[in-house]
């Protein structure tokens, strides 16, 4: 029997978490790469750049190529022959112990603190658990004695998008998915892959379509094949489908939504056809390995030339030049849907949470800690910073999150200006709309790329809410895009809403 020491299983879970914090696999390079030659609409090409850009400072920096580094998801492989052993002779830990051992480890090192999502108590305080902790652990019981491990670090802008129906047994899978895309919106930060699961019970199809998401991108070797598989039919499928609706990088149109498309499918009942489906976004994050129980895994960093031809940083005279400390409303009225602009002094912070304190004092009456008055409010909670950094990667959140207060907040605070990723809704639109306050978006998965705009950081309110607290920053040349002007007018044309 082949024995495990849990210590080695810990390090090779922690070492993997770092690893694919800032190393995208090469395959997801290429292929984003490929997108990036290919396209021809202006703020799609240039949405491309900046996730290849921040791909390539992250590798070279070793910092987090998205400011949300992900739950932690760990696929355990564990062959019947194997058995993990304590190494101090005690207890043997379970695997969810491993797991959470290894993520609190790789959460919170110094040399690279990852942001803490996880939050317990989900119908209650909401409090964070701070260190990341716990995993989500899947087992798998094989024969042999293989030891095999995926370790991932998931998202929430994907897994928010998740979907799953109840088709007939005939129906067709790939209209209800093309169907699907649309509403989905650029939340989950497209290009990316889809993963597809079909069959098996309802909770089973959506563990297939988020376990499929975890192996190469390999679309284009579907082509060259005599005859497809079902499922591989319906990847090839479901892909040109998709490309074809034009949404393209972060939702601004264009040639490539989708990198690939995985399918997974299980044994189901005979009346019955579950399908999920689960995106993976432009931070796609996850390796596989086994273990021989003689030590930790080893993980080997991608060659420099996987980033050849992605210039170090943007071209720097890409875009307007807007000095967020003189803005009036005359001013930003005059920009226009897709004008791209490089944002130079104060941009506040503020999510969810803040969002809400802000608006329950304003219903009070009270004061808020902050002058809104002509500001500009980005949607963000960034990385800790390590020494040298003002933040840490500080990429955008979904902004349609904070549409239902949009309406409050620009009438009684005069706030001039929103900053985030995605599409808005129509709560939010008309409110834009009537206030004359535009919205301008950043790269989702740019994380990294951003944080070096920010010059210094400030805490000014909340600090209890930790990532989600109300900072000021100082920027310089930040790149956005005008995705909704002062009109109301949108570049998400394609949504639905």
């Amino acid at each position: 029997m082949k024995l495990i020491p849990a210590s080695q299983i810990v390090q090779s879970i922690a070492d993997a978490l770092q690893f694919i914090s800032y190393y995208h696999p090469t395959d997801f390079v290429q292929a984003l790469k490929s997108a990036w030659q290919q396209e021809t609409g202006p703020a799609a090409k240039n949405a491309l750049l900046q996730l290849l850009i921040n791909s390539k400072m992250s590798a070279l920096g070793h910092r987090p190529v998205c400011q949300d580094t992900g739950v932690a998801h760990v696929y355990f492989r564990i062959g019947m022959d194997t058995r993990i052993v304590a190494d101090d002779g005690g207890p043997t830990p379970t695997p969810q112990q491993l797991a959470d051992e290894g993520t609190r480890i790789a959460y919170t090192l110094p040399t690279n603190p990852l942001r803490a999502s996880m939050i317990k108590d989900p119908l209650g305080k909401r409090q964070d658990t701070g260190d990341n902790t716990p995993a989500i652990v899947h087992i798998e019981m094989v024969p042999g004695d293989t030891f095999g491990l995926t370790v991932v670090a998931k998202g929430g802008g994907g897994d928010v998008k998740a979907r799953y129906t109840m088709l007939n047994a005939r129906d067709n899978v790939a209209d209800w998915i093309v169907e699907q895309l649309p509403g989905m919106g650029a939340g989950w930060c497209p290009p990316g892959i889809l993963g597809i699961g079909v069959g098996g019970s309802p909770e089973q199809a959506m563990a297939l379509a988020k376990k499929s998401l975890f192996t190469p991108i390999d679309i284009a070797s579907l082509r060259n094949l005599s005859s497809l598989t079902p499922e591989q039919a319906l990847r090839l499928e479901i892909y040109d489908r998709v490309n074809a609706l034009g949404i393209g990088a972060q939702g601004l149109g264009g040639l490539q939504t989708v990198l690939d498309v995985k399918v997974l499918t299980a044994p189901c009942h005979a009346a019955l056809q579950p399908v999920a489906m689960i995106p993976n976004c432009a931070a796609t994050r996850y390796i596989s390995f086994e273990l021989d129980g003689k030590q930790p895994a080893e993980f080997n960093p991608p060659s420099l030339d996987t980033w050849s031809g992605i210039p170090d940083t943007m071209p720097t005279n890409d875009g307007l030049r807007v000095d967020l400390d003189s803005l009036t409303k005359e001013k930003v009225a005059q920009w226009k849907v897709g004008d791209r602009l490089l944002l130079n002094g104060t941009l506040l912070t503020g999510r969810d949470a803040a969002h809400f304190r802000l608006c329950q004092m304003l219903e009070k009456g009270e004061p808020l800690p902050v002058d809104l008055r002509n500001k500009a409010l980005f949607y963000v909670g960034p990385v800790d910073p390590i020494e040298g950094e003002a933040v840490g990667p500080a990429g955008p959140t979904t902004s349609a999150r904070m549409d239902k207060f949009m309406p409050v907040l620009l009438e009684k605070t005069g706030l001039l200006l929103t900053v985030g990723k995605a599409e808005r809704g129509p709560v939010a639109i008309d409110a834009i709309r009537k206030h004359g306050t535009p919205y301008l978006v950043t790269v989702g998965g740019a994380a990294y790329l951003v944080s070096k705009a920010i010059k210094s950081a400030r805490l000014v309110a909340f600090e209890d809410l930790g990532m989600e607290a109300i900072y000021e920053f100082k920027v310089k040349d930040m790149p956005v895009t005008v995705g909704i002007d002062a009109q109301g007018q949108t570049i998400y044309r394609v949504f639905k809403h």
